[in-house]
């Protein structure tokens, strides 16, 4: 039989991770726990658990550092009801279409990242936000780029003793005559309540001219970890950012790609979704 701790402070928790559990093992860290123990519905939990949930101030998402900061408590409710610029279009659409109110109100941002699916939601958003993981133990504190964290298909480079206390999303900048939107959109069986077969993030930033300043797409469930179509940025720059921004995209664009044939949709049907899904979110950020 596992043991339960809920510290209240990050530096106990900490001071659990260093320790380990009881056999040597690494201690299972959950927040919402929304995936956790439902994926364990009919066999014994004999885990060693450590709940973040009780740890005072880890769910308030503020601006600070000239950027905005959310912490790991934070769940899809809080993304969607916090007043956040246009640069969070993205991620509260994704926030809205995380299973049902029930999992919003539970489920945490932070969670969905460090569980690392290839099909999380939050990772294309926070891909295209540029967003920086703060990572804490008893020995240091430090912070890795959203595309440095996740490794594969349920692996990121947190160590055992290692708590992810939020993640940090940087001001794109650009002055007061820019404007930086994003949005999100995803394919699934139905709307609601469904794992994306295809689902696509982006982040636009437009200069003074309307032009494209900068730009970020990021497309989820297509490999076994989102990724960046770094070469269709690249074109993408100085742009007239108005209809037809899209044409720009090519096959050659979604190379980078490697979808799996399973039971939501072929590889193929998977990468074709993929294309039509970014035209659709340029096209929506342009309009």
């Amino acid at each position: 039989m596992g043991t339960y701790l809920r510290p209240s402070t990050v530096a106990e928790a900490l001071e659990e991770l260093a320790a380990g559990d009881r056999e040597g093992r690494p201690r299972v860290i959950v927040a919402g726990a929304t995936d956790h123990y439902p994926a364990r519905v009919g066999r014994p939990t004999d885990e060693d658990i450590l709940d973040i949930g009780a740890i005072a101030d880890m769910r308030r998402i503020q601006e600070t550092d000239g950027g905005w900061r959310i912490p790991a408590g934070a769940t899809w409710t809080d993304v969607v009801v916090t007043r956040l610029p246009p640069l969070f279009d993205g991620l509260k659409r994704a926030a809205r279409a995380v299973g049902g109110l029930q999992i919003q109100n539970r489920g945490t941002l932070v969670g969905n990242l460090c569980n690392a699916s290839p099909a999380a939601d939050g990772l294309p958003n926070l891909l295209a936000l540029e967003a920086m993981v703060t990572i804490a133990s008893s020995r240091a504190e430090r912070r890795v780029p959203v595309a440095g964290f996740v490794t594969g298909n349920r692996a990121t480079v947190r160590a055992a003793d290692e708590l992810v206390t939020g993640v940090y999303v940087p001001n794109p900048g650009g002055g007061a005559d820019t404007v930086a939107r994003s949005t999100f959109l995803k394919l699934g069986s139905r709307a609601y309540l469904v794992i994306s077969i295809a689902m696509v993030a982006a982040v636009m930033v437009k200069d003074a001219r309307g032009r494209v300043g900068a730009v970020r797409v990021a497309v989820g469930a297509c490999s076994e970890v989102a990724l960046r179509l770094a070469s269709l940025e690249a074109e993408l720059i100085g742009l007239v950012a108005s209809p037809g921004l899209s044409d720009v995209l090519r096959s050659e664009h979604l190379a980078g790609l490697a979808p799996i044939d399973d039971v939501r949709g072929s590889a193929a049907y998977r990468l074709e979704a993929a294309g039509v899904l970014v035209r659709r979110a340029l096209e929506g950020l342009v309009a």
